[in-house]
């Protein structure tokens, strides 16, 4: 029987689609500049300060309380972030691995993978299983997700017609990641 309840550091990772590169960055780099992450992970100065707050806001990241310095990194890590992040750098990978680029997963993208993987794999199962998400957010993510390659619809003949989804190869690595 799949599990009823999504995953809440999940859901959190997946509410802002630059969440998970960020924290795998500041993992990596020990704390990074705004500069800095603006130009490794590609990001306009808007997202990249919507970014900063959303995970401030959630307790993850905090500016360096030192006094400046040119070298000093300005954004560095909770120790609640720490954990996050360790499993923010395990996705990261695992995008890296199968090529799909940073940020490229919808707010509700790892959630949805994760919850295929678990076994939800009708409409209405996920939609229960991610409640807060509307069917036109759930219908896009599982769009997303279709055009990225990591899962598959079948519509299964009947009366009346259902829809079930299945990970792909790439997928499964991905679902696996997000555990």
């Amino acid at each position: 029987m799949p599990s009823s309840t999504p995953d809440p550091l999940l859901l959190q990772l997946g509410s802002h689609r630059w969440l998970v590169p960020l924290l795998a960055d500041l993992a990596a780099h020990r704390g990074a500049r705004f500069v800095e992450l603006i130009h490794r992970l590609g990001l306009s100065r808007d997202s990249l300060t919507r970014t900063l707050e959303a995970a401030a806001t959630i307790g993850w990241v905090q500016r360096n309380p030192g006094h400046g310095h040119p070298l000093r990194p300005e954004y560095i890590l909770t120790d609640t972030g720490e954990a996050a992040a360790a499993r923010a750098a395990t996705i990261a990978e695992a995008q890296g691995a199968i090529g799909l680029p940073p940020g490229a997963a919808t707010r509700w993208g790892l959630p949805l993978v994760a919850g295929i993987g678990a076994g939800h794999d009708r409409f209405n199962a996920l939609a229960r299983l991610l409640a807060p998400a509307t069917p036109r957010a759930l219908s896009q993510g599982l769009t997303a997700l279709g055009n990225h390659g990591l899962a598959t619809r079948e519509v299964v003949d009947g009366r009346p017609p259902t829809s079930r989804y299945d990970l792909t190869t790439n997928g499964r690595l991905l679902a696996a990641a997000c555990i």
